[in-house]
């Protein structure tokens, strides 16, 4: 059921952020062992923290579906976003110096992306609303 400060561009925009993310957290239990390389050394437990991750985006998109964990799903996926940055930012400079073989066209856009995934998990999940009246 739409709440009333429901928009047609945030539902699909919810639609598109659960999709997103739990096609991430299948990734994460699916290829487990590739996604391992990539985490920073100072991470501890390293394939547990890859598993409790996947499992976290997979907690994230269905709370998203639901009107009563909606907006505390998005700031848990906006806080999840910022957290794993840092991984991502790893990950490029891994690939730099020759590591999984992804290139820079692929690692720049999704570094200086995060941000805008954090705002579309807040917007989305409607934690944030947007006023459409011009300041007086």
């Amino acid at each position: 059921m739409s709440q009333p400060d429901e928009t047609r561009a945030r539902s699909i925009g919810r639609v598109l952020l659960i999709a997103f993310y739990a096609l991430a957290g299948v990734a994460h239990l699916v290829v487990t062992d590739a996604m391992v390389r990539i985490v920073p050394a100072w991470v501890q437990m390293p394939h547990a923290v890859v598993i409790a991750t996947g499992l976290c985006e997979l907690a994230g998109a269905a709370a998203l579906v639901t009107h009563r964990w909606r907006r505390a799903a998005g700031w848990a996926l906006a806080a999840y976003a910022l957290c794993v940055w840092p991984a991502n930012a790893h990950h490029a400079i891994i690939d730099l110096s020759g590591g999984t073989g992804l290139p820079i066209w692929y690692h720049a856009p999704r570094l200086a992306l995060q941000p805008a995934i954090i705002w579309w998990a807040l917007w989305a999940s409607g934690a944030v609303r947007v006023s459409r009246r011009a300041p007086r």
